[in-house]
């Protein structure tokens, strides 16, 4: 059969959902001949978001939590690029790539929308320019550039008098994301002062501001409370009950009124759907398209959502399946399976799984967790967290890499080196003939030996 009657799947995203998706396609669908899967992704590498804090806090080296996508995937395509739109009538996806951004349309016959989400700063004045995030590979390696930079810059003896807003961090947001920020923040500063001479770990100001009234609400009071009290005895401030309102140069506002002096907010308070998704003309509630329990978008067939952009119903408590990781990388299995029986007939298998359980690092080789219902916390926690995490990062290869470095991390600091991208310096000038001769006499020619 021509390649011009292959039936052509494209998957769009490559987070937990849509790589999943694609593995398990790489193993089943995409052996057939007449099919033509392809992953389309702005990234070439699949990036374990639950440890990226600890890329930020030098606890990891930063290409060991990233695989490459061709590396795990044998027979399914992958196109690196950016969604650009996506027109479910015409079946066709825009896509955008390349030094000069221009665009290609490619077809589908099945199209698998896992495009994520993406971070919402909630129209607060001066975020959008000021603020830090915590979502992808390039945000840790720039806060972690930003806590050393500013330890730098406090230290010279010209900013003495300025020491406050340089050695003030604040982390906006207390789920998951924000508290093990700010954890891994807080055990990373206070490590790294320490070699600086002109700063005392007194000077160091951690703040945590959170909306709710207790961090980490998803685990419950009680370990929200012990997190709570194990962050305020490693003098991290907890500012419950209040949001914040905006960032100036000089500093955060809060809803209180109040206003931190910092140079360094990093943002974890809110995410939204994938703004591409806002023009399909399909059913959607807040940004994220509503599928039936097989993953289908409803009155369109051939479309299928996963992931943190779809609304996926869950039959045993009548709301939606939360946007987990857990629940990213089964339903990605699902989804193989019922796009191979709709292609190849057979039975559809609903979408049906319940939370095993969610842990939290909360810094010092501590940790909070709920499995199976069973509370967990303090070292033994955060011995799950690492041993579970590390059971669920791809390839065996950086496994092993990532253990290396928690063992070596026992033994050895953290280390204090900003990866920065500034080219070395050069110049362009014409060279003196005299010049020319001298270096010649002296053996200083590049072919000397």
């Amino acid at each position: 059969m021509s390649e011009d009657h292959k039936t052509r799947i494209l998957i769009l995203g490559g987070g937990f959902a849509g790589l999943h998706a694609a593995m398990h396609l790489d193993a089943t669908l995409a052996r057939d001949p007449n099919v033509e899967i392809t992953l389309i992704n702005r990234d070439n590498f699949f990036l374990f978001t639950p440890m990226l804090h600890e890329v930020a806090a030098s606890d990891l080296d930063l290409t060991n939590i990233v695989n490459p996508v061709r590396r795990l995937l044998r027979r399914v395509a992958f196109f690196a690029g950016e969604v650009a739109s996506i027109s479910l009538e015409g079946k066709q996806v825009r896509v955008s790539h390349g030094f000069d951004h221009h665009h290609h349309d490619l077809a589908y016959d099945h199209l698998v929308i896992g495009l994520g989400s993406v971070t919402n700063f909630f129209n607060l004045p001066g975020l959008a320019d000021r603020a830090l995030t915590m979502k992808s590979l390039g945000d840790a390696i720039c806060v972690r550039n930003r806590l050393i930079s500013l330890l730098e810059e406090a230290d010279t003896e010209c900013c003495a008098d300025k020491r406050g807003p340089l050695l003030t961090f604040v982390v906006a947001g207390g789920g998951f994301a924000g508290v093990e920020t700010i954890a891994a923040i807080n055990d990373f500063v206070r490590h790294a002062v320490r070699f600086y001479a002109n700063l005392r770990e007194d000077m160091l100001r951690v703040v945590l501001v959170h909306p709710g009234a207790l961090i980490l609400p998803e685990l419950g009071e009680q370990l929200g409370e012990y997190a709570q009290k194990q962050l305020a005895k490693r003098r991290v401030e907890i500012r419950v009950n209040t949001r914040v309102s905006g960032l100036t140069e000089n500093g955060v506002q809060l809803s209180t009124g109040e206003i931190i002096e910092t140079k360094a907010l990093i943002w974890t308070a809110g995410t939204s759907p994938n703004p591409v998704l806002l023009s399909l003309p399909c059913g959607k509630e807040h940004g994220r398209l509503k599928v039936n329990e097989n993953l289908e978008v409803p009155n369109w067939p051939g479309v299928w959502a996963l992931g943190d952009c779809a609304l996926i119903p869950d039959a045993q408590t009548g709301n939606y399946h939360p946007p987990t990781a857990q629940h990213a990388l089964r339903e990605g299995k699902t989804l193989a399976h019922n796009l191979g029986a709709a292609l190849r007939g057979g039975p559809m298998k609903p979408f049906s799984f319940s939370t095993i359980g969610q842990l939290a690092a909360i810094g010092q080789r501590t940790g909070v967790a709920r499995i199976f219902g069973i509370n967990f916390s303090g070292f033994i926690a955060w011995w799950l967290w690492r041993t579970i995490y590390l059971s669920k990062l791809p390839r065996f290869e950086k496994k092993l890499r990532v253990a290396l470095d928690w063992t070596l991390d026992l033994v050895f600091g953290k280390d204090l080196v900003q990866f920065q991208t500034f080219r070395a310096p050069t110049v362009s000038m014409k060279q003196d003939i005299t010049d020319k001769q001298s270096a010649t006499a002296s053996g200083s020619s590049p072919r000397a030996t």
